[in-house]
């Protein structure tokens, strides 16, 4: 208790000094650091790599789509597939109804055989038969005109009269001209006569014509000609479809393709097979390759964007046509550059770009002279050197003024 008396005594007879040196160390520490300036925090310049992208979005698309149509008019009978479905190369799309197609092909397969029958008629049956009858025509010449001679020489003799002789020479002409008769039934029969050439000349025909028919019996049946994804779909079991009408869309299976937009003030800086990171909206974790494969020659005078296409360099099967895809464009890369964070930059797109850069406590404001920017880091190509220590972006600094930094 006493002791405690005793302190209070000692406050009462020195409390005003002690306030006053507290408030001297107060304003003395104000001051301080007044005159040491506001604390800033700095970064010292270093080297680094440095990687510079242009970041596009686009979507996905196959390099080519297949329409597929009929080649006939007909009515629809049957459709197996939906829209969305993988099929395969030959898989049966559409089936349209066939009954008089098929009863047209019966009729000239049956005209075929018919004409193949009589060719077979010529070569097996007609031509033995004129050959057999130009042999008895032949004989029979022969024989005449041995009674021919014979009777002339018997006229000469006066052993016959004049109506004997006429008569085997009417005998004569007569063989003579069924000789003749049956060498153009010959010639006729073999192979360039006229009556062999008609026959095949009909089974040329009525091949064509039942070829004709089978090929649109086939166009009947719609199948898919490669490998794909069937992206449209506009039929329907019953419809009247008419030739060259576009009845499904397919998306061919094999190389996709991402169509992405890039403003024409980036064109200087896109090549042909430059390297892309892309990923696709509804799977934005899923990373895959791309590369440059081609660059519109033109550019959209409405957005001032330029078309690129980029191919995916690896199947992806969670890729669907039309899908929003975005692109990171791997365009320049330097390695071990000096660098310096974007933020710390002061009219970074501007004609003269500055730093404050802190030298022995002072802020002194430096021009500086940039390069490859990547990411959130810029190279610096003059005005600092490696180590230097470039002030964050303060409130408010002015040339030369004292600094302090963060312990």
């Amino acid at each position: 208790m006493g002791r405690m008396n005793a302190v209070w005594i000692w406050i009462r007879q020195h409390g005003g000094q002690l306030v006053s040196s507290l408030l001297a160390i107060l304003v003395g520490m104000v001051l301080l650091r007044w005159w040491m300036g506001p604390q800033v925090q700095t970064e010292a310049v270093q080297r680094r790599d440095l990687l510079q992208t242009v970041v596009a979005s686009g979507r996905v698309e196959t390099p080519h789509r297949v329409n597929i149509g009929a080649q006939i008019t007909g009515t629809v009978a049957r459709v197996p597939v939906s829209e969305g479905q993988v099929v395969k190369a030959g898989d049966v799309l559409i089936e349209l109804v066939s009954t008089e197609l098929l009863s047209a092909q019966r009729q000239a397969q049956q005209a075929v055989v018919q004409a193949q029958n009589r060719l077979r008629q010529i070569n097996e049956l007609q031509g033995p038969v004129v050959q057999q009858t130009l042999r008895q025509a032949q004989a029979s010449l022969d024989t005449a005109q041995a009674s021919s001679q014979r009777n002339g020489t018997l006229f000469d003799q006066g052993f016959i009269g004049q109506a004997a002789l006429d008569e085997s020479r009417k005998a004569l002409a007569l063989a003579d001209a069924q000789v003749l008769a049956a060498q153009q039934q010959v010639a006729s029969t073999q192979a360039g006569g006229a009556e062999h050439s008609l026959a095949v000349g009909a089974v040329a025909e009525a091949q064509a014509n039942a070829e004709m028919v089978s090929a649109k019996v086939r166009y009947a049946v719609i199948k898919a000609p490669v490998n794909g994804q069937l992206i449209g779909r506009s039929v329907e079991v019953g419809d009247v479809v008419q030739a060259g009408k576009v009845l499904m869309t397919l998306s061919p299976e094999g190389t996709m393709q991402l169509v992405v937009q890039i403003d024409e003030k980036n064109l200087r800086l896109i090549a042909l097979e430059q390297q892309a990171l892309a990923s696709a909206d509804a799977y934005p974790q899923k990373k895959f390759k791309a590369q440059v494969g081609y660059i519109n020659p033109s550019i959209n005078a409405q957005t001032g964007a330029v078309e690129i296409k980029l191919n995916v360099l690896e199947p992806q099967l969670t890729l669907k046509q039309d899908m929003t895809v975005s692109v990171d464009l791997a365009v320049a890369r330097k390695s071990h550059v000096l660098a310096l964070q974007v933020g710390r930059v002061n009219d970074i797109n501007g004609a003269s770009p500055w730093v404050w850069l802190l030298q022995v406590g002072h802020a002194v404001r430096r021009p500086v002279q940039l390069g490859l920017r990547g990411g959130a880091w810029v190279e610096v190509l003059e005005g600092l050197s490696e180590g230097d220590a470039v002030i964050a972006l303060p409130s408010a600094l002015s040339e030369g003024q004292r600094v302090r930094t963060q312990f």
